[in-house]
């Protein structure tokens, strides 16, 4: 691996990156000194640098079908900014503060009417961004820090989110209540207790959910950074699935579980349910040797063929996602690391650009971000 490119404009840590999809290159970072860099690939300095925050900002988002609206998060708040207007300072058409705590990421569903954002009480407020407008808040899935929300772009009104009780919960944002939850919190029974994999708590810190560009590549999956090691690739047709025919068989029984409000109760259960369906890329197989704190699918190539891991073991892992079905067949994982790329700092966050070269960008714990090229 050569020596990565490096982008600076920063005056502290990078905490987060995107790139763009309609502009080929394009990419905007942020940092704890509230500022955002927007980069061209083409230019060798910033393009822009505009401090947009008085506190470190969490996540960034493009509208999708308008990239020149970019969503910020900083504290509780979020920031609406038309990238047609450059004049400095920047100066938000828009802000929502609907979040009582600190928001820790933030997403825009492929249609962009919608808007999530998951806080460090555990909720997630669903803005409707047409109307500006809070559209529904859901809580009650995440009994500590919600850290990570995607929507799910073949399934108009659902969405997932990750929190830091080891939790993955899908939603139906209409209603306001969960489908599904997985904890990664009870016994692996399929996988086995792995004592040095579960030192550290099994933590949801991002998920990667694919774009519909991407399925052919990709199949219908969620892919998981958790903070036990692992990897974890989960097929969400066939969770959902599992749902469904149980709710069938109760209802056939006449003993259907319900809510409080008459309706299925969401889905639990020990790991090994749907164990088939389901990928670990763990140490064993080259995978991270300490928490995975970012995950995110190829841009390049053939999208959504590959799967980018960052961890706090300073490394990058790229996965070739196009195994999954072989690897969940035969139960070898050992064919799916493609690439291993080591640096000297922890990974905060990573994005692709839909280039040949310069496509993959790294933000570390300083204030550098780098950019590699993945082939």
């Amino acid at each position: 691996m050569t020596e990565p490119r490096r982008l600076r404009g920063h005056k502290a840590t990078a905490t987060c990156c995107i790139a763009s999809r309609d502009r080929s290159g394009v990419v905007a970072t942020a940092g704890e000194d509230g500022c955002v860099c927007l980069f061209d690939m083409r230019c060798k300095d910033a393009q822009h640098i505009a401090e947009v925050a008085q506190e470190p900002i969490s996540s960034l988002s493009f509208k999708p079908g308008n990239e020149d609206i970019m969503y910020v998060s900083s504290g509780n708040a979020v920031k609406c900014f038309d990238l047609h207007n450059m004049a400095s300072p920047w100066t938000p058409f828009k802000s929502y503060s609907y979040n009582k705590e600190e928001i820790n990421q933030i997403s825009c569903n492929s249609k962009a009417a919608f808007l999530a954002c998951t806080d460090d009480g555990g909720d997630v407020k669903i803005i409707d961004i047409r109307q500006h407008c809070l559209y529904k808040t859901l809580r009650s899935g995440h009994s500590s820090i919600c850290s990570s929300v995607q929507f799910i772009p073949w399934r108009s009104w659902e969405v997932i989110t990750g929190g830091l009780d080891s939790k993955l919960v899908m939603w139906d944002f209409s209603k306001g209540r969960p489908v599904k939850i997985v904890d990664f919190g009870l016994p692996d029974i399929k996988n086995g207790s792995n004592g040095a994999q579960c030192l550290n708590p099994a933590f949801v810190h991002a998920i990667a959910v694919p774009d519909v560009d991407m399925l052919d590549k990709s199949d219908k999956i969620c892919v998981v950074a958790r903070g036990d090691g692992i990897v974890d690739v989960i097929n969400i047709e066939s969770e959902l699935a599992v749902i469904r025919s149980k709710t069938s068989a109760k209802a056939r029984k006449g003993s259907s579980s319900t809510s409080k409000d008459g309706v299925p109760a969401a889905g639990t259960g020990t790991l090994d349910e749907n164990a088939r369906k389901r990928l670990h890329l763990d140490y064993s197989v080259g995978g991270h040797a300490a928490a995975v704190s970012c995950v995110t699918f190829s841009l390049f190539g053939e999208k959504g063929k590959l799967i980018i891991s960052g961890g706090n073991d300073k490394s990058v892992k790229v996965w070739d996602c196009s195994k999954y079905d072989d690897a969940v067949q035969t139960g070898g994982n050992s064919d799916v690391l493609r690439l291993n790329i080591n640096l000297s700092k922890k990974v905060n966050w990573l994005c692709t650009t839909p280039t040949d070269s310069e496509n993959l960008v790294v933000c570390d714990t300083t204030k550098v971000v780098k950019v590699y090229s993945v082939s």
